[in-house]
């Protein structure tokens, strides 16, 4: 019986010890330095500026300024790396639906080009990143992978067709960027592409009546893009972690 008593207070010691250890801990999630989040534009505006030195269709008035919207298909991810809660660098890959829209005026004509892209952007924020109240700043390249090209005159048919890496726009498409987030995620982001949209050296061989012409149909032209997006930052990042507390008493 005095063996049993012993054990039996023992146990009793071993229990209230981790009793009160566990009070002293408390389970918190703790960001990571290093993480992959969501790199969501959503909803793309696009304009683009024509700085060609001669006016296109050969001097019949032409616009390119009109805003092409589009929803589809604009994702990626992207991979941080947070020196501290206020400054933090990213990267990652992503899918992008841009282009412009000529309309031209006489002939009450539209013409949509667009290209999907795969890009690499690298930036920088800077703010509260733990809350998602930041600025952001960089750049980036774009690779087009798929063209398409559709115009018609209104209430006329439509011709349209599309081409995989396609030499009719630049191979590559740099560009700068600079946002701002929004707590709980919602950022707002303006994309500048100085380099010229199409491809002015592409030539194709149009045959008519058994007489070719080479032929090359965006050589006056100079399309630089402008794109606002509005998208969101959703994070893979959390981890769960045990933390002491703080001890709160006083020693006399």
């Amino acid at each position: 019986m005095r063996f049993s008593r012993i054990f039996i207070l023992m146990a009793l010691l071993v229990a209230m010890a981790q009793a009160s250890s566990a009070q002293n801990e408390e389970v918190v999630f703790v960001p990571k330095k290093f993480y992959f989040s969501n790199s969501f534009d959503g909803a793309i505006i696009t304009t683009a500026f024509d700085k060609g030195l001669f006016p296109l269709n050969n001097g019949v008035p032409t616009t390119v300024g009109t805003p092409r919207f589009t929803y589809f298909l604009n994702t990626g991810f992207n991979v941080n790396f947070d020196f501290n809660q206020h400054l933090g660098l990213f990267t990652g890959l992503g899918i992008k639906n841009i282009g412009f829209i000529e309309k031209i005026t006489p002939l009450d004509s539209t013409i949509k080009r667009r290209v999907y892209t795969v890009g690499l952007p690298l930036g920088i924020r800077v703010g509260n990143i733990k809350k998602k109240n930041y600025a952001f700043v960089g750049g980036g390249v774009d690779v087009p992978f798929n063209y398409r090209e559709k115009g018609y005159i209104r209430r006329g048919k439509k011709d349209k067709f599309n081409e995989w890496f396609s030499d009719r726009t630049a191979s590559y498409m740099p560009y700068g960027f600079v946002g701002v987030s929004f707590k709980p995620g919602l950022y707002v982001k303006v994309q500048y592409y100085p380099g010229n949209f199409m491809n002015a050296g592409f030539t194709e061989t149009i045959t008519a009546g058994g007489v070719s012409v080479v032929n090359a149909p965006y050589a006056k032209y100079d399309i630089e893009l402008l794109m606002i997006s509005i998208g969101l930052d959703i994070r893979y990042s959390n981890k769960l972690k045990i933390k002491k507390k703080e001890s709160t008493e006083t020693v006399m």
